[in-house]
């Protein structure tokens, strides 16, 4: 495939005019081949920028990123503090190294001239970063972001990648507070910007979902007539907002009739994938989603309508879709001695909690249910609350075990379940993943199908990596 956009090098002049630095030391048209924070990953021919925290000072590890070959620093402190055995080759000085970070992602996002696709919603960027970036890959050369650099940091990080010659580049915008998605914008300056959902995630730093939607819709600020706005038709608080979304073009998803790109005719197989007839502007297509749960589905149509509207063929979108897999610990499965563990630990909200709860009871089985459900985070004075009523979806969805783990809000998983009617036979509770995983163990039989989901923090990953080397007992 032939790339529509030029690749350039990124230089000690260039990055000195982005960032409204200084050139101290070094030559203008010294190269870099890649840019850090990180300095345990830094190697030979890197710009190292030296960030502040709260905790750490990137300036404190200058020797030893030198020492391992970088190329050129980026400080905020004059090159006579530095150690008298430190050369690097190029030093520039700015006045703030996290701002200047961000403007060098800015300033290569422009220079680049990708086109870019952002994404937010309360539950399932990544795995809708993912089928954007497959689906677009059919026509263009796709830059993604990797993993979850999705904040203030890792968005400029990765906008500097497109560099290297991108047609499109596919990233995240992640928040869990106000003003941060209009920073992000206005580094991307996405010409497609998709908002898939407002969930519950990250309620604790709101007062309402009502005021968590505002702070997603940031995502809609300083459109353009040509910019496409891609938004779930299905959802109240995503299209209160869209419809207001002027001068841009706006193209809806989901299962009600207004949308333009929508979905019919639906089997949910549960962990085994979902099938559905699709209308699009573009003509109809039968379109087979191996991913689990009926959730994905949403995902998988908002990336349709992207695609679509950038020239992919519906054929292409309906092969490509066929081919999808689970990002790790984003709902991956794995089979140990009959045990089939579906990982989806990497992070958890209750409304995606719900989601899994109702593709573990959508799932043929000839054993079991068992749903591992670890505490959610950072849902304020909700939390008990919300931990119940995803407890009681769990006994309305006849899950035959529930197992709670993590702390105290996690004790609203087995009031919620017992209140809905569930023995608390079949109630189990944790204190840690770690006490889990070998009780888990234990309890497992062959062809027991075992959801495990909660928050990072819980490490609920723990479980799911014990089950997949020991199963069943």
């Amino acid at each position: 495939m032939t790339s529509i956009v030029a690749a350039f090098a990124l230089t000690a002049e260039m990055v000195a005019t982005a960032t409204g630095g200084q050139l101290v030391a070094g030559r203008a048209e010294r190269t870099f081949e890649t840019v850090s924070i990180d300095s345990r990953t830094i190697g030979p021919g890197a710009l190292f920028i030296a960030l502040r925290g709260d905790h750490f000072d990137g300036h404190d590890f200058i020797d030893g990123v030198v020492a391992k070959g970088a190329a050129g620093l980026l400080v905020s402190r004059p090159r006579e503090s530095f150690s008298p055995k430190t050369t690097p080759e190029v030093v520039i000085l700015v006045g703030d190294t996290l701002r200047a970070l961000q403007e060098l992602g800015r300033f290569v996002r422009r220079q680049s001239g990708a086109r870019v696709v952002a994404i937010t919603c309360s539950a399932g960027k990544t795995t809708t970063k993912e089928v954007i970036a497959d689906f677009l890959s059919e026509r263009f050369r796709v830059f993604r972001n990797v993993g979850n650099l999705n904040n203030h940091i890792g968005l400029p990080l990765s906008l500097i990648e497109l560099r290297h010659g991108a047609d499109v580049g596919v990233v995240e915008l992640g928040m869990n507070h106000t003003g941060e998605i209009r920073t992000l914008v206005s580094l991307a300056q996405p010409d497609v910007r998709v908002w898939i959902n407002v969930g519950d995630a990250h309620l604790g730093h709101f007062d309402s979902r009502d005021a968590l939607a505002s702070a997603k819709a940031e995502i809609l600020e300083d459109l353009a007539p040509d910019t496409l706005v891609v938004a779930n038709a299905d959802d109240a608080f995503v299209m209160q907002h869209v419809a207001s979304a002027s001068p841009a073009r706006l193209v809806t998803f989901g299962e009600s009739a207004a949308a333009n790109v929508r979905a019919t005719n639906v089997v949910d197989r549960g962990f085994d994938g979902t099938t559905a007839d699709v209308r699009t502007p573009k003509g109809d297509v039968t379109i087979h989603v191996p991913l689990p749960g009926r959730a994905h589905l949403m995902n998988v149509l908002a990336a349709t309508a992207v695609a679509a509207e950038l020239g992919v063929s519906l054929d292409a979108i309906q092969s490509h879709a066929a081919k999808l897999q689970p990002v790790a610990r984003r709902g991956r499965s794995l089979t140990t001695n009959g045990v089939r563990v579906v990982d989806d630990s990497y992070n958890a909200s209750p409304a995606a909690v719900r989601a899994m709860i109702a593709a573990l009871a959508s799932t043929k089985a000839s054993g079991r249910r068992l749903a591992v459900l670890g505490e959610m985070l950072e849902l304020g004075t909700n939390a008990h609350a919300l931990h119940a009523n995803c407890g009681a979806a769990a006994a309305s969805a006849h899950v035959d075990e529930l197992v709670a783990v993590g702390g105290p809000a996690a004790d609203g998983f087995i009031e919620g379940a017992r209140a809905a009617g569930m023995d608390a036979s079949h109630l189990h509770r944790f204190a840690d993943s770690r006490a889990a995983a070998p009780a888990l163990a234990r309890l497992v039989q062959p062809g027991d199908v075992v959801l495990i989901k909660g928050s990072r923090g819980t490490r609920m990953d723990v479980i799911a990596d014990a089950l997949a080397s020991g199963g069943a007992r």
